[in-house]
């Protein structure tokens, strides 16, 4: 496998191509049901886009599939090995990760993400499936999970039900640096997948 074909964005093709096909879902329909233009759509099955992390996180979204479905390649032997100079950024509005590790232990799967947030924005979510875990490694982060507003420093650790509305800010004018992970139970995981049909599709944010 070449370079390209390892990258976000040669992973994202492939992946993005193999699941609209299982959902039998048309550029021009999944362009109206994920609110992506349809000429996005074709630059990132074709491995030119520059996938960003909201349109990446509708897709998943929309077609009931985890996040690392789309941006992750299967790893081919025991070890596995990502070096941060050769692993492409996924950016949001205040956010930039890093996908890691897909891991599925017994009736759970995790995704694990390299996380930096920046100090230009604030990343904002309306909810989605499964359990967030952060852990700040440098800087501090304010979190605000639902109703609750809570900043954390090096080493601080928070957990919350990812459904809630949920920000991330990064407060004291340097970035932060911390370690991302989506839980998913595994019928939480088969529930996308059963649930990916007109009445159950919308963005998460």
């Amino acid at each position: 496998m070449n370079d390209a074909e390892e990258s976000v964005r040669g992973v994202l093709a492939a992946n993005l191509k193999r699941v609209r096909a299982q959902r039998g879902l048309s550029l021009s329909e999944l362009s109206r049901r994920a609110g992506v233009g349809k000429a996005t759509l074709s630059q990132l099955e074709s491995g030119a886009g520059n996938p960003t992390l909201e349109t990446v996180l509708g897709l998943s979204r929309v077609l009931g599939v985890p996040i690392s479905d789309l941006v992750e390649a299967r790893p081919a032997g025991e070890v596995t090995v990502v070096r941060a100079a050769e692993a492409e950024v996924l950016s949001g509005r205040g956010v930039d990760l890093r996908p890691l590790r897909r891991i599925e232990s017994g009736d759970a799967v995790f995704e694990l993400y390299d996380q930096v947030v920046r100090t230009d924005g604030t990343q904002i979510s309306g909810g989605h499936s499964g359990t967030e875990h952060t852990v700040v490694q440098a800087g501090r982060l304010r979190v605000r999970a639902g109703r609750q507003e809570v900043e954390l420093g090096p080493g601080d650790y928070i957990g919350f039900d990812a459904s809630l509305p949920h920000s991330y800010t990064a407060v004291t004018g340097e970035p932060v640096r911390s370690v991302l992970v989506l839980q998913y139970r595994a019928e939480q995981h088969r529930h996308l997948a059963e649930t990916a049909r007109p009445a159950a599709w919308g963005l998460w944010h």
